[in-house]
């Protein structure tokens, strides 16, 4: 293109140019006869495809899904690696998205006291007993469920009070079991 822009623009002689730059002038008469080829006619609409989608998710897609993109919606089938040399040549990469915390943390309505005060040691059974609830998660089906286990230890031998289980967590959970345990 240097050569045709100065021969038309400062009237040099193409044998001279094509000396300068060390380009063979049967070349240069090839590349300006030359038609476009069928493969460069589909890689100028595949990189107007791929611009726009681009632009249309802000940068997001790769390659690869670049490639997924276009072959569903033009309904045909280009390489990976054709889509990539040509988002290469186009200096185009995907932006990686910053990911967001799901778990918004709380602090609890209520705070039990410290009654135990770190002294798990008890002399005698029942003076001493911790609770938790642990929850378990599985699957029925495709869909995710819950399952709330609560349990009372005694901490004078170690011995596990009755365990009760629910698909909620609330009160009623332990509240029983806690009531049957001091009557």
């Amino acid at each position: 293109m240097a050569i045709r822009y100065l021969n038309e623009t400062e009237r040099y002689a193409i044998t001279k140019l094509c000396d300068a730059i060390h380009v063979a002038r049967s070349a240069y008469y090839k590349w300006l006869k030359r038609t476009p080829s069928h493969s460069q006619h589909i890689n100028e609409q595949v990189v107007e495809w791929i611009k726009r989608h681009y632009e249309e998710t802000n940068g997001i897609l790769g390659y690869r899904q670049m490639t997924i993109t276009n072959n569903r919606e033009h309904e045909a089938h280009y390489n990976k690696k054709r889509i990539y040399r040509l988002m290469q040549l186009l200096h185009l990469k995907s932006v990686t998205r910053i990911k967001r915390k799901k778990y918004i943390p709380s602090t609890p309505e209520i705070t039990a006291e410290n009654v135990l005060n770190r002294d798990f040691h008890a002399d005698a059974p029942n003076e001493k007993w911790l609770t938790d609830v642990t929850e378990f998660k599985y699957y029925s089906g495709l869909e995710v469920k819950k399952l709330y286990l609560s349990a009372i230890l005694d901490l004078y031998d170690g011995a596990l009070l009755p365990i009760k289980s629910a698909n909620t967590i609330t009160t009623s959970l332990y509240s029983p079991t806690l009531m049957k345990l001091l009557l």
